[in-house]
C-alpha cells in the first residue's frame, strides 16, 4: 500500500548504524534496484538514494506507518525512483510482484526496534519512559485485529509457564523464573497496564546485588516481550531466504542485528545457501545435487568502529552479515 506523507507528530529520527558499511557492501550501481526492507526514518535509504540515478530505483518497507510518513519526505529531494510500501519486509516477493519488479540488485535488512519507535513515549518500548504497554510496530493495526497483539496482552493474559519461556528464550534473561512469577502475583492485586509498573515488577523480582553491574535490570524483559508481540524472530526467518531468491547475479544482501538471536538466524540462514548439501558428512561425494546459489561477502561480522558507537551507542550490539548471489 503506497502513503501520501502527512507527517507524523512525533519527529521520526533516525542514525543509521554501520552506515557507510552498509553502502560500501552493497556496492550499489546507479541505475540498479534496491530495497531497503527496514525503512525507519530513512537514514539508510537516504544513503542508498544518494547513489542511484534517475533511472535507479528505491523500494522502501515499512509496516510503521509513521515511518513511511516520515521517509516520504526525507527521501523526496532525491531523484530516483521511489516506492514507499506500508508492508511488512517478510512480504518481499509479494511486494515485488505488485509492483511488476523482477529481480533487485540488493537489499538491507535493519533488524530491531527503531530510535524513534524507542524514544516515542506512546509506543511503549522503553523502560525508561513511563506509557501504555504497548510495543507494536505496527502500530496502525487495529486492537480489535487479531494481529492486535500488545504487550499489554503478553503480560496479561499469559500463563506463568508462557511468560517464563518468552523471557528466557527471547530475552536470555537469567531470573526469568522470578520475573514471570513476580508479575502473575502483580497481575492478580491489578492489571499490569504501563512500562513503569512492569518495569517496577521486573527490579522487584531481581535481587539487589544482581541488579548493580550489567545493563538496566529490565531491558532483557522488555526486548523479548517486544519481540514476542510482533513475532521478529519468525519475521526474519521467514524473510532471508526470499531477498536472497529474489537477488540478481552478483545482487547483496546485507543484514544488521542487534542481539545474538538474530544473528545467529542469519548466520545459519546464509551458510545453507552457502552450502545447501544435505548429504551424510562421511559420502566421498555429494548425492543429493543442491549446489550453492550464494556467497557469504564476509566470513565474519562487520562490527561498528569504536568511534561510532561513542556518537550513537545503540550502535554497540549491532552486527553486519552479507551474502551476494551467485
Amino acid at each position: 500500500m503506497f502513503s501520501e506523507s502527512s507527517g507524523p507528530a512525533f519527529e521520526f529520527s533516525h542514525t543509521p548504524v554501520l552506515a557507510s558499511e552498509c553502502i560500501e557492501a552493497l556496492n550499489i550501481r546507479g541505475d540498479g534496484i534496491y530495497v531497503d526492507g527496514t525503512l525507519g526514518g530513512g537514514g539508510h535509504a537516504s544513503l542508498i538514494a544518494e547513489k542511484l540515478e534517475k533511472s535507479g530505483t528505491l523500494i522502501g518497507i515499512d509496516k510503521d506507518i509513521e515511518a513511511i510518513d516520515s521517509a516520504a519526505d526525507r527521501l523526496e529531494s532525491y531523484g530516483c525512483k521511489k516506492l514507499l510500501i506500508n508492508d511488512s519486509f517478510e512480504n518481499i516477493k509479494t511486494i515485488l510482484r505488485a509492483n511488476h519488479v523482477g529481480r533487485i540488485d540488493g537489499a538491507l535488512l535493519d533488524l530491531g526496534v527503531s530510535s524513534y519507535q524507542l524514544d516515542n513515549p506512546e509506543r511503549g518500548f522503553s523502560y525508561m519512559k513511563d506509557a501504555p504497554l504497548d510495543m507494536r510496530m505496527n502500530a496502525n493495526v487495529s486492537l480489535n485485529d487479531e494481529q492486535g497483539l500488545t504487550a499489554e496482552k503478553v503480560i496479561g493474559t499469559y500463563t506463568e509457564s508462557e511468560l517464563f519461556e518468552v523471557i528466557k528464550t527471547y530475552g536470555e534473561e537469567r531470573w526469568a523464573k522470578r520475573i514471570a512469577a513476580f508479575i502473575v502475583k502483580a497481575r492478580e492485586e491489578a492489571p499490569v497496564k504501563t512500562t513503569g509498573r512492569l518495569t517496577e515488577i521486573i527490579k522487584a523480582a531481581i535481587p539487589a546485588a544482581a541488579r548493580r553491574d550489567g545493563p538496566h535490570p529490565a531491558k532483557r524483559t522488555f526486548q523479548a516481550i517486544r519481540i514476542e508481540v510482533n513475532d521478529e524472530l519468525g519475521t526474519v526467518r521467514r524473510s532471508l531466504d526470499a531477498y536472497i531468491d529474489s537477488l540478481s547475479s552478483g545482487g547483496r544482501l546485507a543484514v544488521i542485528t542487534f542481539h545474538s538471536l538474530e544473528d545467529r538466524i542469519v548466520k545459519e540462514a546464509f551458510s545453507r545457501r552457502e552450502d545447501p548439501c544435505e548429504c551424510p558428512k562421511d559420502l566421498p561425494v555429494c548425492i543429493c545435487g543442491k549446489v550453492a546459489d550464494a556467497k557469504r561477502v564476509n566470513r565474519k561480522p562487520i562490527l561498528p568502529e569504536e568511534e561510532e558507537v561513542e556518537k550513537n551507542p545503540r550502535a554497540r550490539s549491532a552486527k553486519l552479515r552479507v551474502i551476494e548471489k551467485l
